[in-house]
């Protein structure tokens, strides 16, 4: 659909205010995500507006184990030993990035079958 000048800040202002996000105009005004978000980005730069952080989901749920490594765990935990774990946690997620994981004291390295040949 064609929309006017007026019409494509219309939907850009109303994206800016919060009334709808990106995606739900998207669908709402049959174009494009990037078509909204470029209404969005028309009507902040005509109006001389500061830029808004976009979020896509305002209602993220986090949901942390019970048992051993829960947060009654992590609670009985000194400053110190907080700093460690978040830097082992840290570690291994590095690692599972590049494609393998370490057992025990690092002597054994497990390489995930998709990164090797």
């Amino acid at each position: 659909m064609k929309y006017t000048k007026e019409q494509r800040l219309d939907i850009g202002k109303r994206i800016y205010d919060g009334e709808i996000n990106i995606y739900e105009a998207a669908e709402q005004y049959g174009i494009n995500e990037f078509t909204a978000r470029d209404y969005m980005r028309r009507y902040r730069t005509i109006n001389d507006l500061p830029e808004k952080r976009e979020r896509r989901s305002k209602n993220t749920i986090v949901s942390v184990p019970s048992g051993p490594n829960g947060v009654e765990n992590y609670e009985s935990m000194t400053k110190e030993e907080l700093i460690n774990e978040l830097i082992k946690a840290r570690i291994t997620e590095a690692r599972l990035k590049k494609g393998y994981e370490v057992k025990g004291d690092g002597a054994v390295l497990l390489y995930d079958s998709k990164n090797t040949k």
